[in-house]
């Protein structure tokens, strides 16, 4: 099969590789769609820890079962399915006691150590593939992986009903934490983004208080300020804008290496709470629910599909900021604007 190939550090390549065969309690499922993330880039320019090359990319895919492993009873060959890519070793402290998103040793597909889905096959454990209904749009369901990681931002969020949000990066996390916050009991939600094609897309999925800067809100503090982007100039603007005993919430992912300034006076005074969240946990059945139900608008959210054979330039977009979420289609013939 074809499938796009990270090297090393800032190498990747279109390659051709065996087809994936699936072992016990494992299936594999021809993708239809896997969006691009930041956390792709991240992978690819040596930013994520752990990562091991060569790997192929691509951990927010949905497909089409097309094989089964001994051992496979709960899926059948043609059902459509979402992916859920965080895999653990079930044996670490984390995982016995229930947290099993700080497994040491985590491993997402298309992340860690574990091929992804920029391919025309993917091969994943039976307990990480997820059925949908025949008429779930499978280009859509892609979606549900990060909106599994937004309701695990949910999670643990200490909200109350009420509460006025700020969401920082109107790119696919924000616009579903933003899409979120009034069902976790949000009375406003404000999301701010340099980027106006975005804040446009913000406005397509409901969200009224959509601004460039914070400063240009009718507010000057929050309950709650989210940081979607893991830009550290967004950290630090973001932070001094929680009221007194609210929270920020890191979520989008920042460099390794990268340090943001704060008072830590001001985290005293005020009872400030800061919170991260990693990936999933105990949500991906939750966010397939929540998908289905049409608790997000997705369809505004998708922007352009393109082939393997237009990673690079896929990826290039990305960068830029340019488009919404970008989706890679590996079966398809060409790439579209939708």
């Amino acid at each position: 099969m074809r499938a796009i190939v990270f090297e090393g550090p800032g190498k990747l390549g279109l390659r051709e590789v065996p087809d994936p065969v699936p072992g016990p309690k494992e299936v594999v499922i021809e993708v239809a769609a896997v969006g691009i993330c930041g956390t792709d880039t991240h992978v690819l320019d040596g930013e994520f820890e752990g990562t091991v090359f060569p790997l192929v990319p691509g951990h927010e895919a949905s497909g089409t079962v097309t094989a089964l492993g001994e051992g496979v009873t709960n899926l059948a060959v043609g059902d459509r399915v979402a992916i859920n890519p965080s895999t653990t070793c079930g044996e670490c402290e984390y995982c016995l006691t229930g947290r099993g998103n700080l497994c040491r040793n985590w491993n997402g597909l298309g992340v860690v150590a574990s091929d992804g889905a920029a391919a025309q096959f993917l091969k994943a454990p039976v307990s990480n593939v997820f059925k949908l209904k025949p008429e779930t749009d499978l280009y859509q369901a892609a979606l549900i992986e990060p909106l599994a990681c937004a309701i695990r931002g949910y999670d643990i969020l200490p909200r109350k009903m009420g509460e006025h949000y700020l969401v920082y990066g109107a790119g696919t996390m924000g616009l579903l934490m933003a899409q979120l916050a009034p069902r976790a009991g949000a009375a406003s939600v404000t999301i701010v983004d340099l980027n106006e094609s975005r804040l446009d897309a913000a406005r397509e999925v409901g969200i009224e208080n959509v601004y460039a800067s914070a400063d240009d809100a009718d507010r000057d503090l929050w309950d709650v300020v989210i940081d979607c982007t893991g830009v550290i100039r967004a950290i630090e603007d973001g932070l001094p804008r929680v009221k007194a005993g609210g929270t920020f919430q890191h979520f989008g992912v920042a460099p390794v290496e990268a340090k943001a300034g704060y008072s830590p006076f001001r985290v005293y005074r005020d009872e400030i709470s800061i919170v991260g969240t990693m990936a999933v946990l105990n949500t991906f059945g939750r966010a397939v629910e929540m998908f289905e139900a049409g608790a997000i608008k997705s369809v505004p959210m998708i922007s352009h599909s393109f082939t393997l054979d237009d990673y690079n330039e896929a990826l290039d977009k990305f960068r830029q900021g340019t488009g919404r979420k970008l989706q890679i289609r590996p079966n398809d013939a060409r790439s579209q604007v939708l």
